[in-house]
């Protein structure tokens, strides 16, 4: 019995170790010299390569080292009925918020166009506050927590989510009330989870329907953007900037047009990164659920796409 690391890219030695301390004999074999497929019954993976799936004839379950498992959905080597889980950690959680904030206080405070008065040794100290209604899309519980925060910070927030929502503390909106959102807000946060409906969902057509300059922040999914159209946006005015975490393929490439935008601000995926220590246990306590025939912790509902 043995569990196997599919991750290309990335240095397996921690996931290793972690998982080993809470586990002495557990057999670890990990891509992409994996000699024994036949014994591999949990596949822990983070983008791994297509199809791979099926060199493994006895695979009882699939982990994501990652709260997203749209890497894994959409697959279509993984069989319908076998389990997903992922990772659910308070610490993703923390450190999401913390990224969106900082963004949000970026455009409120300007930071970035006073890091451009700078260089060119500007001093303008008009309009130094920019008034900031905050939408969020996606109100689960990376989305709620960021809506908690900006609301002890004293920013109106809005929701928008694709099921209905019950006794929300904060105005909510459904999809088909999407101009509605658009209509009250001036910053756009988007952290739905990817799945067929969702997937480019920012684009033209709702950058459009923006109030003009409003500010886009994205740190779900690369795939959740149209980027072709987010440049022309910004150009139109319907945007006044974004800040991105996340592309449709990553690392960014050197000739991607965002490198060179001075409207839109960059960062690495790094917005809330899996910390393998807390991680751990959740992915121990699985594989012995697995063995036991016990319920699962955090599987995934493939309706749903999370």
């Amino acid at each position: 019995m043995s569990i196997a690391i599919i991750s290309p890219g990335r240095d397996p030695k921690i996931w290793i170790n972690v998982l080993k301390k809470y586990q002495t004999d557990l057999d670890i074999q990990v891509y992409p010299e994996i000699e024994r497929p036949e014994e591999v019954e949990m596949a822990l993976l983070w983008q791994h390569p297509p199809g791979y799936l099926s060199n493994f004839p006895n695979l009882k379950l699939i982990s994501s080292l990652g709260a997203g498992v749209d890497h894994i959905l959409s697959d279509p080597a993984v069989p319908e009925s076998m389990p997903i889980v992922r990772i659910v950690d308070e610490k993703l959680t923390w450190s999401m918020t913390n990224y969106v904030v900082t963004g949000v206080l970026n455009f409120h405070r300007q930071i970035t166009r006073y890091q451009a008065d700078q260089k060119r040794s500007v001093w303008d100290m008009s309009n130094p506050e920019i008034p900031v209604k905050v939408g969020v899309m996606g109100v689960g519980a990376l989305g709620g927590d960021v809506m908690d925060k900006l609301h002890y910070l004293g920013f109106p927030v809005y929701g928008l989510g694709f099921t209905l929502k019950k006794d929300f503390p904060y105005p909510y909106f459904s999809r088909d009330q999407m101009d509605d959102f658009l209509s009250e807000i001036n910053v756009l946060i988007c952290l739905l989870p990817l799945t067929p409906e969702t997937e480019g969902i920012l684009n033209i057509e709702l950058f459009k329907k923006c109030n003009s300059g409003t500010y886009l922040i994205n740190v779900a999914r690369g795939k959740h953007l149209i980027e072709e159209d987010l440049i022309p946006a910004l150009d139109e005015g319907y945007l006044s900037g974004a800040m991105l975490d996340v592309y449709r393929k990553e690392p960014l490439p050197e000739d991607h047009p965002f490198w060179e935008e001075s409207r839109i601000l960059c960062t690495p995926h790094i917005a809330s990164v899996t910390n393998p220590e807390a991680a751990g246990p959740q992915i121990i306590e699985n594989f012995r659920r697995m063995k036991s025939n016990l319920d699962l912790l955090n599987i995934v509902d493939r309706d749903k796409g999370y």
